[in-house]
């Protein structure tokens, strides 16, 4: 594990993962927008926005075993190039399907890239450092999130006529803004030498999935992108809805975003000052409110208030959630883990869409948004419940560096 040394490679993940997220960020809500421009209605948009998620669904847990028995840098460029193939084939199609299908290419490049991200963040950050790390690691999501959105809305143009070759000209730029992550992805892995261990054996799913404190990050972690996921493909159509112009949807969902870099920076002295699970149950409880609140006929500046505050909110759960799975996990199948965590967000990724679509068809575009609110409402309670269970398994599971028996605020102190 190299914690303590050269930081280099974390730096340069950061960099890659910004570029291959800034990427996603401003391809989905283009993806909307040249959907919608092809006669989409909401239904349709929740189905779009889900397969994005439903070929990543069936490959996550495959991947992490491989993650676990060997290198995990490979799974980067594979990701790059698979997202930049996504954007490029979505703005050249021309049906709903076509596009439906090249969304799920999208997202199958994005769960390559992450998971050898944060399989590589997982193994080679010291146990004290893994708040941070993590927590630095997803400032690259985040940038990529304040500055997609903004690219996409100043490239799409909401006059008549104008939005399917606007929003397809987005798509193709999205996709040469992935293919900038090349650039970083040099020397990230640490070619340390490991134990011969030719033997070592599978640890089964179910196991990993009783692990005390594992389901519950996987929820919570479901909860906070859920939202992020619904946010960004669904506040488009409420800025049609609503008469808000392209521009200002993507200012509306970057300012999310950048809140969200706020919170992570600000992320070490709130957990010294809080503890953990007053933290993670404090933000979740917050976002749920605010959440709800996007639904509300507010004006713009009502609504960019509610934004930034949601997405300082949402700023803790992911990182928070990644420490626990890596802490709870088995060592041998610390990747595996980081897989199932990712399964259960593209899960959500799949149902929470095609939920919002059912939802926003029948009582109104704003009608899903009040349904992630009682999503962030259980992950507050299990909040709660996660701590207690994380803090009991710390010391056997964490592998290695001789954790200490005690709960997770010892480390926290140390991050």
């Amino acid at each position: 594990m190299g914690g303590t040394g050269s930081r280099g490679w974390l730096l340069r993940l950061v960099i890659a993962f910004s570029f291959a997220q800034a990427a996603v960020s401003m391809a989905r809500p283009a993806v909307s927008y040249r959907a919608l421009a092809l006669g989409a209605d909401e239904r349709a948009i929740g189905v779009i926005a889900g397969v994005y998620a439903l070929l990543p669904l069936f490959a996550a847990v495959p991947l992490g075993r491989r993650t676990d028995h060997g290198r995990c840098a490979p799974l980067l460029p594979a990701g790059v190039v698979l997202i930049a193939a996504g954007c490029a084939l979505s703005g050249t199609a021309n049906s709903l399907a076509a596009m439906a299908a090249w969304s799920g290419v999208m997202g199958l490049g994005h769960l390559c890239f992450v998971i050898g991200a944060q399989s590589i963040v997982a193994r080679q950050s010291a146990p004290a450092e893994q708040d941070r790390d993590f927590g630095h690691f997803t400032i690259g999501a985040s940038l990529g999130q304040l500055i997609g959105p903004i690219a996409a809305g100043l490239l799409v143009s909401g006059h008549e006529g104008a939005m399917a070759r606007t929003s397809a000209l987005a798509l193709v730029v999205s996709a040469g803004v992935a293919a900038v992550s090349f650039t970083s992805l040099w020397r990230i892995e640490h070619r340390a030498p490991t134990k011969a261990s030719p033997e070592r054996t599978k640890v089964p799913v179910h196991r990993i999935l009783r692990t005390r404190g594992v389901p519950a990050g996987i929820f919570i972690s479901l909860a906070v992108l859920s939202t992020t996921d619904i946010l960004t493909a669904y506040l488009p159509v409420v800025g049609e809805h609503r008469g808000i112009a392209p521009a200002t949807i993507g200012i509306l969902l970057s300012l999310r975003a950048a809140a969200t870099i706020a919170c992570r920076l600000v992320m070490t002295p709130m957990l010294r000052l809080v503890g953990r699970r007053a933290l993670l149950t404090v933000t979740c409880l917050l976002a749920a409110l605010l959440c709800a609140g996007v639904s509300l006929p507010v004006p713009v500046w009502g609504l960019a208030v509610i934004l930034a505050a949601l997405g300082f909110c949402l700023g803790v759960g992911q990182p928070l959630s990644m420490t626990t799975v890596v802490r709870a996990a088995p060592a041998e199948a610390r990747s595996t883990a980081l897989a199932l965590r990712l399964t259960g967000n593209r899960l959500g990724q799949v149902a929470a869409p095609a939920s919002a679509g059912l939802v926003a068809g029948v009582v109104g575009t704003a009608a899903p948004f009040v349904m992630l609110g009682g999503l962030l409402l259980v992950a507050a309670g299990l909040g709660l419940r996660r701590e207690r269970a994380a803090g009991d398994v710390v010391a056997p599971s964490a592998g290695g560096g001789g954790s200490r028996p005690s709960s997770c605020r010892a480390d926290d102190a140390r991050t």
